[in-house]
């Protein structure tokens, strides 16, 4: 759905609060961060870990790389902050209408961090920094699990793969190699193909598909094979959620992804850092407890 301008300025952005679940942090350091490069931060000045201690020490604070770091220190960003490590921590969001296709986005992001608020008294939130969204989504999870996360092109954790595929013949390939619906958003809608197959046999299954669209009609149809990497299993787990967010288990810690509608990311998010689309974070006192907030402004027209 596309609205006009006048649309967009009336627009009226009710908040709806949504419960996520919960993550723990084991090590005491909690990470909010990008997903997308998440296993590239040993290339950009050492683990994430590290990083998140020494951040953690002064008091918590943003994470990049060191400048002159290619493709660039921007690359990688996470928030890092000191948790609770004997108890799960309860993530919630708020979250708005997105004004291009109505669909739930989310506007606040919070996290109990079971720890005593650091300041005096109530106090005024403490400024950590800012964040992007990342097009390829966002995780939140413990630091040192996270060292071990397997990214967009690792390997696969169990040696299991998924094939995908859709586009113009994709009902003329399901008559011919079958393939079931899989729903990747809470509408149902998804392409068809097969979950949990060996890496061999996924490939195969592929290439058939491949070798049937070169000699056949020829391109108009999309296959892809995801091996069973940890940015994938949280892709997956958020499949049927309004905000794509998921929840797996990496070593024996439990970590919470977050997508986001293609659609939504390029017309309020696109770009990111380097065109200042950043949003903040902050450190909260709630009932004398500490609250990790990420706050995602509501759209501005013509910004």
């Amino acid at each position: 759905m596309i609205l006009s301008l006048p649309s967009l300025l009336n627009q009226e952005m009710t908040e709806t609060a949504v419960d996520l679940g919960t993550v723990n942090a084991p090590s005491g350091m909690l990470v909010l961060g990008m997903a997308g490069w998440i296993d590239y931060w040993p290339q950009v000045g050492g683990p994430l870990s590290e990083r998140a201690r020494a951040a953690i020490a002064g008091g918590g604070g943003h994470l990049h790389g060191p400048e002159g770091t290619e493709p660039s220190a921007w690359m990688c960003e996470a928030i890092a902050v000191a948790a609770a490590a004997d108890r799960p921590l309860q993530v919630r969001a708020r979250t708005s209408a997105s004004p291009f296709d109505g669909e739930p986005t989310i506007a606040v992001l919070e996290v109990e961090l079971g720890l005593p608020w650091p300041g005096p008294g109530a106090g005024e939130p403490l400024q950590l920094g800012d964040l992007p969204v990342d097009r390829c989504g966002m995780v939140l999870g413990d630091a040192r699990a996270l060292d071990g996360f397997t990214g967009l092109d690792g390997q696969s954790t169990d040696g299991l793969a998924d094939v995908t595929y859709w586009g113009k013949y994709e009902d003329t390939v399901h008559a011919q190699f079958g393939g079931d619906r899989i729903p990747q958003h809470s509408s149902g809608h998804g392409p068809r193909g097969w979950l949990d197959l060996p890496l061999d046999e996924a490939e195969a299954v592929a290439e058939r598909l491949r070798t049937w669209t070169r000699e056949g009609p020829g391109n108009g149809l999309m296959v892809a094979v995801d091996a069973h990497t940890d940015f994938h299993r949280f892709t997956r787990a958020g499949w049927s959620h309004p905000l794509l967010a998921g929840t797996i288990e990496l070593d024996a810690c439990q970590v919470l992804g977050l997508g986001w509608d293609p659609g939504d990311h390029s017309m309020r998010h696109r770009g990111e850092r380097a065109y200042g689309q950043v949003y903040p974070v902050t450190l909260e006192a709630r009932a004398g407890e500490a609250v990790l907030r990420w706050t995602i402004p509501p759209y501005e027209p013509g910004r």
